[in-house]
């Protein structure tokens, strides 16, 4: 289901979205802060060249933003209504939670705008 071949493999696991042989990002972990967004130019196994056009990730800010708030939503919800905290609480802990996500979320935008353009290639 979530397989090879697959956006969501691609999009979870940061795979080039063409073959998914390897990660687009120069680090692997997205909490190296120097190197959040830090791509390699192209795949080397298959070419794809991860940017483009100039500016191609501009629109996955569009995704980002709906992620954070997705992710502020599902943190109101769970804050306030089922644990039942104050109002600030609330507050405070969505802040600390997009802040400490947004690594994550940064990487899984740019991994969900480029898998909306680039197709699995199944390739020997």
């Amino acid at each position: 289901m979530f397989g090879k071949g697959t956006k969501i493999n691609s999009i979870i696991k940061g795979t080039c979205p063409s073959c998914q042989k390897e990660s687009m990002y120069v680090d692997a972990n997205p909490y190296v802060f120097k190197n959040v967004i830090k791509m390699h130019e192209k795949c080397s196994h298959c070419g794809l060249k991860y940017q483009m056009e100039p500016s191609f990730f501009y629109g996955a800010m569009y995704v980002s933003y709906a992620l954070s708030v997705a992710v502020g939503v599902a943190a109101f919800v769970i804050f306030k209504m089922l644990i039942g905290l104050s109002l600030v609480q609330t507050f405070i802990a969505m802040v600390l939670g997009l802040v400490i996500l947004y690594p994550f979320i940064l990487r899984i935008s740019r991994n969900i705008w480029i898998n909306m353009f680039v197709d699995y290639q199944e390739k020997n």
